[in-house]
């Protein structure tokens, strides 16, 4: 498995990433992740759909629940597009949080059981094994069409660019 080194920096330290740098134009990859109910769900279940993925290393933290909470509210302004937030947690873990905190717009689910998420899309951080912070953006022909690394694993995402993007391609 590909490693690679200087992309980001977790609390200041620098980490190296696992698998393959995930680059735009490139064919979105199958994965399978594992839901609340420990059902398994398949990208490839929200095909002819826009995907907006969006990464965090753990929903039990500030950074993580903004994101997931912001990307909630903001799924209602986005017609056509799903959303699936995607973290180490165990999946109860997972229920716990958005039972918590209202999380009923998107799909949250983990990477826990295979990583194939985290190696095929080069978000694993090595020294912690956790998902590195970003996003992806796929359209509904399974093309990547917009990549973020976060390069301060514990900085926000671009909410507003990934916003557009996902925006942009309800248009075409």
């Amino acid at each position: 498995m590909n490693e690679r080194k200087n992309v980001v920096a977790f609390a200041s330290n620098p980490v190296t990433l696992i698998g393959d740098e995930t680059k735009v134009g490139e064919k979105a990859p199958e994965f399978t992740l594992v839901k609340q109910d420990l059902s398994e769900f398949k990208l490839s279940e929200a095909s002819g759909k826009i995907r907006l993925i969006s990464i965090v290393p753990s929903l039990d933290t500030s950074v993580c629940s903004l994101q997931t909470r912001k990307f909630n509210e903001d799924a209602s302004k986005i017609k056509d597009v799903q959303i699936i937030t995607i973290s180490m947690d165990l999946p109860f873990a997972q229920g716990r949080f958005c039972g918590a905190n209202g999380i009923e717009n998107i799909l949250v689910a983990s990477d826990y059981k295979d990583r194939a998420f985290g190696e095929k899309y080069g978000f694993i951080m090595k020294e912690n094994m956790l998902l590195a912070r970003g996003i992806v953006i796929i359209d509904k022909n399974d093309k990547i069409r917009y990549v973020e690394y976060v390069p301060e694993v514990t900085n926000e995402v671009n909410f507003e660019k990934a916003l557009e993007v996902a925006k942009e391609l309800e248009n075409e």
